[in-house]
């Protein structure tokens, strides 16, 4: 990509330097400078020392601070000159940036043949981490409805194996309790009867002595 600028820049300026008359035949065409019409330009705005702009449009130098008019003319050639020297080093620097361009464009292409490719690349990639970031989810979500199951399973678990024998122990506690105090009763009732038929023994032996 940097050759085919470099090429044309080249001539452009090689034609500049063997040929100036040949890009500039005049008449200039009208430039706006200080919001008023004008039919040449002077870059520095000094329009009272440029006795002739036609001729001096093309004399005059960016970097020059000398006025450029018709009494200048044993120095014209050479002022052409140095300006066509100026312009050959401004298209040489402007094709090295465009080659540089042109490198960075085709690095940021990572050798693909257009920005087209290349982006579809990237979107097909994009689209991948997408699809593979949307399948990691779904399984995270079967994962966690496993173990949500897993756990309501351990849940029934632990009420078959541990809180149902809790409970009938309890249970079996509590109608061991009652039947403690059904016998506890009884038993107070048996102290009652033999209490009762000691006394009565007690008489009778009392009664079968006397006699």
């Amino acid at each position: 990509m940097g050759s085919a600028w470099t090429q044309p820049l080249a001539m452009v300026c090689w034609q500049y330097i063997t040929n100036p008359q040949r890009f500039y035949t005049g008449p200039l065409k009208p430039e706006m400078s200080n919001g008023t019409f004008h039919h040449f330009f002077v870059p520095d705005g000094d329009y009272e020392d440029n006795d002739d702009p036609e001729q001096c449009q093309m004399l005059f130098k960016f970097a020059d601070r000398r006025a450029c008019g018709v009494h200048h003319d044993e120095d014209s050639d050479s002022v052409v000159r140095e300006d066509f020297i100026i312009v050959k080093h401004q298209i040489e620097d402007a094709a090295r940036l465009l080659e540089s361009i042109g490198m960075s464009i085709s690095h940021d292409l990572d050798g693909e043949d257009s920005y087209e490719k290349f982006l579809t690349g990237e979107i097909t990639q994009i689209s991948e981490a997408f699809t593979s970031v949307e399948k990691s989810l779904l399984e995270l979500e079967v994962k966690f409805k496993q173990s949500q199951d897993n756990d309501l399973r351990g849940e029934n678990q632990l009420n078959d194996y541990v809180l149902k024998p809790i409970y009938e122990v309890k249970d079996a506690l509590r109608g061991t309790t009652d039947i403690s105090l059904g016998l506890r009763d009884k038993h107070e009732l048996l102290s009652l009867i033999v209490r009762s038929q000691g006394s009565r023994l007690s008489r009778l032996k009392a009664d079968y002595l006397n006699v």
